[in-house]
C-alpha cells in the first residue's frame, strides 16, 4: 500500500479541545517494552493524567498497571480516543470497533493515514487526527 496523505485532518484548536475534553484512551498496539514509542507516549500521557487502556494481542497481562485487552470490543467501560499504533492496513478494522463501542475520537499516530477509514469515522461522527503524536500534540497546547 502507498503512503497516503490526509486529505483532511482536525484542525490545531480540534486538537487542543480532543486533549481537554477527553481523557479516556484505548491504545491500539500499546506495547509493554519501555524504549517503543507506543509506550512512551501512553506512560506520558498517564503520567499527565489521562486514562490507558492497553489493546494489544500479545500482550499476557497489566501494562502501565491497566489491565490490558486482545481486541477494543473486548474492553468493558467507555472509551473517547482511540489512539491507534498500527499499519495503515489495520486502520479500516480499528474504526469499525471504535465505532461499535462508541468512542469519540480516531487518533492515528505519526505515519499513519487511512483517509477511506477516517471518512467512515467522520460520517459516524467521530472526530479523526491522522500522522500526529499524541504526546507531541499534548506538548504544543
Amino acid at each position: 500500500m502507498e503512503c497516503e496523505l490526509p486529505r483532511k485532518n482536525a484542525s490545531s484548536d480540534e486538537i487542543r479541545a480532543i486533549l481537554k475534553n477527553h481523557r479516556i484512551i484505548a491504545v491500539v498496539g500499546l506495547s509493554d517494552k519501555p524504549d517503543r514509542p507506543s509506550f512512551g507516549v501512553s506512560a506520558y500521557m498517564q503520567k499527565h493524567g489521562y486514562r490507558i487502556i492497553p489493546v494489544n494481542p500479545m500482550l499476557k497481562g497489566p501494562v502501565l498497571g491497566e489491565a490490558s485487552y486482545a481486541k477494543l470490543a473486548e474492553v468493558r467501560e467507555p472509551i473517547e480516543v482511540v489512539n491507534i499504533f498500527r499499519k495503515p492496513d489495520e486502520v479500516p478494522a480499528i474504526v469499525d470497533e471504535a465505532i461499535a463501542k462508541g468512542a469519540k475520537v480516531i487518533w492515528m499516530q505519526e505515519g499513519i493515514v487511512h483517509n477511506e477509514a477516517a471518512e467512515k469515522a467522520r460520517a459516524a461522527g467521530l472526530q479523526v487526527v491522522m500522522n500526529k503524536c499524541l504526546l507531541k500534540e499534548h506538548r504544543a497546547g
